[in-house]
C-alpha cells in the first residue's frame, strides 16, 4: 500500500485533526478574559507611543533642515549682520528656544535671542572635520536635555560665522488627555524630558504628593524596560507581516495601585522610510507613555464553555469516525481479503457480502464470479443475480459525516458568542481614539505651517531686482529638500508665472496671489488643489506660491490602530484620507458628519475634540474628531480630522471569545471538508468505478481488461479482479464446455 493512499491515511487523519481542534477549543477558550488588562489597551499604549515617537522625529529633523537651509538662503544673498539673520529667523520659524551667531575664528557672540546657549561646550578646533557640524545633545545646567543645532554662515571677505540654535525635547501638539504621561528617554533608560506629571508646586496635598512620586518612580521603571529593549533589532520584535511602525515599539505592563495597573507603550525614533537614517534616529532616543487603566474584575466571557465545546466535538467527531470505520473502511478491508482468497483459488467457500453501498455491489457481484469459477464459465449471465441497492452507498456515508461535524462547526462560526451590543468597550480606547486623532490634526496644521514658513523663508530672499534665473534656483532648492510641494512659483499681482519649479501651475490664470495665506483653490475635481502664498517684500502683490501635494498630507494619516481617518473642510467635503476615497465627497454616515459639526462649537475659547462610541445595526464603532486650533497660517482653514473604526476588530474579551470561536468551528470545517474530500477522491471515486467494472465482469465482460489505478485497497481488489477475467479466459479457451472449472493458479 502507498503510504498517503488507501483508506486507513483519511479517516486516521481526521480523526486526529479533530482531537487537536478539540484540543485547542478547550485551551483558547479557556483563557480567553484572564489577562487583567485587555490587550487592545496595551496596543493602543504602543500606537500612542509610535505616534509620539513619530511627531518628535519629524520635530528634530525638521528643525535641523530648516536651519541649515535658512543657513543656505542667507550664503546666497548679500551679507547681513548676525542681530539681522536672528530676527529674520525668530520671525520666521518660532521654535527654538535660543539662538546665537559667533565667530569661529576668535569665538566672540556676535548675536543672541532667547536663552543662553553653553557655548563652551562647541569645540570650534574640530568643526570642519567631517561631521563636526552635527547635532549634538547637551545638558543644561537646570538638568534639563537640549539639542545644538548648527549651521555655517559664509560670505566672501568676511570671518566665518557659526549659527547655532537649541530645541527642547519636548513633543510638539501631542494630546495627552487626563491622567497621562509621556517622556523621551535615552539609551541608557534615563528620563531626559516628561510631561503629564504634576510639577512640585501643583502637589497641593499628601496624596497627590504620594501619587506623583508612585507616579515617577513607574515611569522611572518603564524607562529603564523600554531602553533596554529599543536596543533590539525591529525584525525581531514584531510579528511577520504586523507591519506599521518601522521602529521597535511595544507594550509594558506594571504595578496595581487602588484598582488601578500602570501600563505603557514605548516606541524608538525610528525613519519615515525603511533603510534610511536621520539625525533624530541617530541619537537613541525612545519614547514611553504612561497611563492607569481601571481593572475589571467581573468575567465577560464563560471559560466553561470551551470544555463543553470540545466534548461536544469529540462526541460528534467519534460518532463520525466510528461511522467511517464500520460502514467504509471495513467492508472494503474485507473485500480485499475475498478477493485475494478467490485468485489463491478457494472458491468453495461464499464470498462474505457486506450490507450496502458500493461494497454490497462489489461483494455480490465476487460471489457471482466465485459461482463461475467453480461451475464453469457461461455464455450468458446469470439468470436471476443478485444486485444490491444503489440508493445509500459510500458517498451517501461521506455526506451522513459531513452533515454531523458541521452540526458543531456551524454554529460556532454563525451563532454561538456572538459580541453584537453587549461587548464592553474600555473607555480608555475611546479617550485613546480622541487623543491620538487630535496629536494627529496637529500633525497635519503643523506640517502645512512648517510650509508657509518655508515660503516665507524663500521670499524674504527675493527682492524686486532678483532676476527670473535666481528665483528658479531658489525654488528648485526648495523643492528639492521638501517634497510636501508639487509645485512652487512665484506669482506677480496680474497672475503671471515669473519663475517657477515642480509640475505645471493649477492656480486659475489671470488671477493674483490670494488674500489668505494657505486656500483651497478648487471644490470639485480629482485632487484638492492646496496653496499657500508668501507675499514678496518689494514687489508689489507679488508672492512666492506653493501647492501642496494632497499625498503628502496623507501620508500623515497612516497610523495603525485609528482605523478610517479623513480630512474635511468646514463643509464637511473630504480633502484627504489613508484609504481610498473621492475628493469633496460627504462623509459615510449621519453620525460621524454630526461628531464633526458638533465637533467644531465652540466650548470656550476654540473647539475642542471629541470621540463618542456608536452602537447601531452596523455594530460597535468608535469615532473621534479633533478641529484645527492653535497658532499658524493654517488656523484658519477651518480643517477638521476624523476617523472612525469598528470595535469588532479590537482584542476585548468579547471579540476575541467571538474570533477564536469562529476560528474554531472554520478549523473543524477545514479538517471535515479536506479528510472527507480527500476519502472521496482516493477511494470513494475508484470504489464507485470499481462496483461497475466488477459487475460488468461478473455480467460476462471478459474482454475489458482491468487495471489498478492506485496502489491501495480498491487497487488490489482491482488487481484481483483481472487475475479472475485472466482465469476465466484460459478456462473458456481450455475448454468451454467444462463443468467443473480448475483452480486459480498463483501469480
Amino acid at each position: 500500500m502507498s503510504l498517503l493512499g488507501g483508506i486507513r491515511p483519511p479517516i486516521a487523519i481526521l480523526a486526529s485533526l479533530l482531537l487537536l481542534v478539540a484540543g485547542v477549543t478547550a485551551f483558547s477558550l479557556g483563557r480567553v478574559g484572564k489577562d487583567p488588562v485587555p490587550e487592545a489597551v496595551l496596543t493602543s499604549q504602543q500606537h500612542f507611543a509610535e505616534d509620539g515617537a513619530i511627531a518628535l522625529r519629524a520635530s528634530l529633523d525638521e528643525s535641523v533642515t530648516d536651519l541649515d537651509r535658512a543657513a543656505a538662503l542667507f550664503n546666497a544673498g548679500e551679507p547681513v549682520s548676525p542681530d539681522a539673520v536672528l530676527d529674520k529667523i525668530g520671525s520666521v520659524y518660532q521654535k527654538w528656544r535660543g539662538t546665537a551667531i559667533i565667530e569661529i575664528e576668535s569665538g566672540r557672540l556676535l548675536a543672541a535671542r532667547g536663552e543662553n546657549l553653553p557655548l563652551t561646550v562647541i569645540d570650534r578646533g574640530r568643526l570642519a572635520e567631517e561631521g563636526g557640524l552635527a547635532p549634538r545633545m547637551i545638558r543644561l545646567e537646570n538638568g534639563e536635555t537640549r539639542l545644538l543645532s548648527f549651521g555655517l554662515l559664509s560670505w566672501e571677505g568676511r570671518p566665518q560665522q557659526l549659527l547655532i540654535a537649541s530645541s527642547s525635547l519636548k513633543f510638539p501638539g501631542i494630546s495627552l488627555g487626563k491622567f497621562r504621561a509621556i517622556a523621551v528617554v535615552d539609551s541608557q533608560g534615563k528620563v531626559l524630558s516628561s510631561d503629564g506629571i504634576l510639577a512640585p508646586e501643583q502637589l497641593l496635598s499628601d496624596d497627590l504628593r504620594k501619587a506623583s512620586e508612585r507616579s515617577k518612580k513607574q515611569l522611572d521603571a518603564f524607562a529603564e524596560i523600554a531602553a533596554e529593549k529599543a536596543g533590539e533589532h525591529p525584525l525581531k520584535t514584531k510579528e511577520p507581516g504586523s507591519g506599521g511602525f518601522l521602529g521597535v515599539s511595544g507594550s509594558l505592563s506594571g504595578e496595581v495601585v487602588n484598582g488601578e495597573r500602570s501600563v505603557a507603550g514605548y516606541a524608538a525614533l525610528a525613519a519615515p522610510r525603511p533603510g534610511e537614517s536621520t539625525v533624530a534616529t541617530g541619537l537613541g532616543l525612545t519614547v514611553v507613555a504612561m497611563v492607569g487603566v481601571a481593572e475589571d474584575p467581573t468575567l465577560t466571557t464563560d471559560p466553561v464553555f470551551g470544555l463543553i465545546a470540545a466534548g461536544v466535538l469529540l462526541v460528534i467527531g467519534g460518532l463520525a469516525v466510528a461511522l467511517l470505520l464500520g460502514a467504509v473502511q471495513r467492508p472494503l478491508l474485507r473485500l480485499f481479503l475475498e478477493s485475494r482468497r478467490l485468485t489463491r483459488g478457494d472458491v468453495r467457500r461464499p464470498v462474505t457480502v457486506p450490507r450496502f453501498g458500493e461494497a454490497a455491489r462489489i461483494g455480490h457481484a465476487l460471489e457471482r464470479l466465485r459461482l463461475q469459477l467453480l461451475d464453469g464459465p457461461h455464455d450468458d449471465a446469470d439468470p436471476a443475480p443478485a444486485r444490491a441497492s444503489r440508493r445509500f452507498g459510500t458517498r451517501a456515508m461521506l455526506a451522513v459525516c459531513a452533515v454531523l461535524l458541521l452540526l458543531w462547526s456551524a454554529p460556532m462560526v454563525l451563532l454561538l458568542n456572538r459580541a453584537d451590543d453587549t461587548a464592553v468597550i474600555p473607555q480608555q480606547l475611546v479617550n485613546d481614539q480622541r487623543e491620538r486623532t487630535d496629536t494627529l490634526t496637529d500633525r497635519v496644521r503643523r506640517a502645512l505651517n512648517e510650509g508657509h514658513a518655508d515660503l516665507v523663508s524663500v521670499a524674504s530672499l527675493i527682492g524686486d531686482r532678483t532676476a527670473p534665473e535666481d528665483m528658479a534656483t531658489v525654488l528648485e532648492r526648495t523643492a528639492y529638500e521638501h517634497l510636501r510641494y508639487r509645485s512652487l512659483y512665484v506669482l506677480d499681482a496680474d497672475g503671471r508665472v515669473l519663475a517657477r519649479a515642480g509640475e505645471e501651475p493649477r492656480h486659475p490664470a489671470g488671477e493674483g496671489p490670494g488674500t489668505e495665506a494657505i486656500a483651497l483653490l478648487n471644490d470639485e475635481g480629482k485632487e484638492p488643489v492646496i496653496a499657500g502664498y508668501a507675499e514678496v517684500p518689494g514687489r508689489e502683490g507679488a508672492a512666492v506660491v506653493g501647492e501642496f501635494r494632497i499625498d503628502f498630507l496623507n501620508s500623515l494619516l497612516k497610523r495603525p490602530g485609528l482605523g478610517e481617518v479623513r480630512i474635511v473642510d468646514a463643509e464637511r467635503r473630504v480633502l484627504g484620507g489613508n484609504t481610498g476615497y473621492r475628493a469633496f465627497e460627504g462623509l459615510p454616515s449621519r453620525q460621524i458628519d454630526a461628531l464633526v459639526e458638533g465637533t467644531n462649537q465652540r466650548v470656550g475659547l476654540s473647539p475642542r475634540p471629541s470621540s463618542v462610541l456608536y452602537r447601531g445595526d452596523d455594530g460597535v464603532q468608535l469615532a473621534a474628531a479633533a478641529p484645527f486650533v492653535g497658532g499658524g497660517a493654517a488656523k484658519q482653514l477651518g480643517w477638521t480630522v476624523v476617523s472612525w473604526r469598528s470595535a469588532s476588530g479590537l482584542e476585548i474579551p468579547e471579540y476575541t471569545f467571538q474570533n477564536r470561536t469562529v476560528l474554531a468551528g472554520l478549523l473543524g470545517l477545514t479538517a471535515a471538508a479536506a479528510c472527507l474530500g480527500w476519502l472521496h477522491i482516493v477511494v470513494v471515486r475508484p470504489l464507485r468505478e470499481l462496483a461497475r467494472q466488477a459487475e460488468a465482469l461478473a455480467d460476462g465482460d471478459r474482454r475489458t481488461v482491468l487495471y489498478p489505478r492506485h496502489h491501495d485497497e480498491v487497487g488490489a481488489v482491482v488487481r484481483s479482479l483481472e487475475l479472475i477475467r485472466q482465469t476465466l479466459q484460459e478456462q473458456r479457451r481450455r475448454d468451454g464446455a467444462a463443468a467443473t472449472p480448475s483452480p486459480v493458479g498463483r501469480n
